[in-house]
C-alpha cells in the first residue's frame, strides 16, 4: 500500500524499507508490547523443554490477564503457522509452566484468564494457502502483516482468529501433525469459551435489547472489531481492548479505553474509575439504562475505538 507525505499542499511517495533481520522486528515489538498489544512481556525466547525443543519469539500476558504468544518471520513463510499451532497446543498442556514465568516476571499476582489463548503471527504479507488452512483448521490465530518506513510502521490484522469447527477437513498437502495441533489447541479453546448469549441469559428484555444495540454499534465501527466474551465481562478490541460491557439486572456497565485526565465523560452517568478496581479494563466508566444514555455514549465509544488506533 503506496503511504505519501504532505507537505505544504504537495505529496511524496514514502519509500519501504526493511528489517535487517527478524530478531530488529521482534526488539521493536517487545520494547511497545503495551502501546501495540496493551500486553506485559512475560518473556523473550521462551524454551519449551528438550523434548519439544523450541523457542517462543514473544511470550506475554495480555491487560486481561490471558496469554499472548507471539512469533515473526521476514519473508513469508508456512512454517510460521506451523510454529503458532505447535506453542497454541503446547502452551495448553504447560499452564503451570506459563503462570510460572509469570509470577517471575510480573511484580503482583496474576491469575491467569485461560478461557483466550492469544497467538498473533507478524510477517509481511501471507500466501493465500497458509491463509486458507487456518481458516479450514479453525486454529485460534490472528495473522497481522507489517509494512516498515523510516519514521513509523504499519501493522493490519488480514485474518481475524477462525472459530471454525474443530473437525473440519484439513487441506491434503499440509503436515499431518500441525493439523491435529490445530485441531487440539481450536477445541481447547472452544470449551473454555464463554458467548454473548450467556451475558444476556437470564437478564430483563430491556436490558437484552439495549445490548444488542451496543453490539451492533460497536463492532459496526470496523469490521476489524473482535468480539472476546469473558467469564464477567465482554471486550471489543482490535490490537487491544477498546470497550468492555457488564451486564447487570438494571444496567450495562461500559468501561472504555481513554485517559480521563484528557476526556470528561458524559455528565452524570460516566466516572474515573482509573484507580478503583473493576473488572475489564478502561478507566472511564459508563452506566447505561436506557437508550438515552447510550446515545449520550456513543461520541465516547467512537472517542475510545479511534485512540486505540481504528
Amino acid at each position: 500500500m503506496p503511504l505519501f507525505g504532505i507537505s505544504d499542499g504537495n505529496l511524496s511517495s514514502i519509500a519501504q524499507i526493511d528489517f535487517s533481520s527478524e530478531k530488529a522486528l521482534q526488539t521493536l515489538i517487545e520494547a511497545n508490547l503495551e502501546v501495540v498489544f496493551n500486553s506485559r512481556l512475560v518473556a523473550s525466547e521462551f524454551p519449551t523443554g528438550p523434548q519439544h525443543g523450541g523457542r517462543i519469539d514473544t511470550l506475554a500476558i495480555s491487560e486481561d490477564n490471558s496469554p499472548v504468544i507471539i512469533e515473526y518471520k521476514k519473508p513469508a513463510s508456512s512454517e510460521l503457522i506451523n510454529q503458532s499451532l505447535f506453542y497454541l497446543s503446547w502452551i495448553n498442556d504447560h499452564r503451570g509452566d506459563f503462570e510460572m514465568a509469570v509470577q517471575k516476571t510480573v511484580k503482583k499476582k496474576v491469575e491467569v484468564d485461560w478461557s483466550h489463548v492469544r497467538v498473533i503471527c507478524i510477517a509481511p504479507n501471507y500466501k493465500k494457502f497458509d491463509l486458507y488452512a487456518v481458516q479450514v483448521m479453525g486454529a485460534d490465530i490472528e495473522l497481522w502483516t507489517y509494512r516498515f518506513y523510516k519514521q513509523f510502521i504499519y501493522l493490519e490484522e488480514v485474518l481475524q482468529k477462525s472459530y471454525a469447527s474443530a473437525t473440519a477437513e484439513s487441506p491434503s498437502d499440509k503436515n499431518p501433525i500441525m493439523v491435529a495441533a490445530g485441531k487440539k489447541a481450536a477445541a481447547t479453546r472452544m470449551t473454555g469459551q464463554y458467548s454473548f448469549e450467556e451475558h444476556l441469559s437470564g437478564k430483563p428484555e430491556k436490558i437484552r435489547d439495549l445490548a444488542l444495540a451496543i453490539q451492533e454499534f460497536i463492532v459496526g465501527l470496523d469490521p476489524a472489531i473482535e468480539e472476546v466474551p469473558k467469564k464477567l465481562y465482554i471486550a471489543y478490541r482490535i490490537s487491544q481492548n477498546i470497550v468492555c460491557m457488564e451486564l447487570h439486572m438494571q444496567k450495562i456497565i461500559l468501561f472504555l479505553k481513554l485517559d480521563t485526565k484528557v476526556v470528561t465523560g458524559p455528565a452524570g452517568i460516566s466516572r474515573d474509575v482509573s484507580s478503583i478496581g473493576h473488572f475489564g479494563t478502561g478507566d472511564l466508566e459508563v452506566t447505561i439504562k436506557n437508550a438515552s444514555d447510550f446515545e449520550s455514549a456513543k461520541p465516547f465509544i467512537e472517542k475510545a475505538y479511534q485512540r486505540v488506533g481504528g
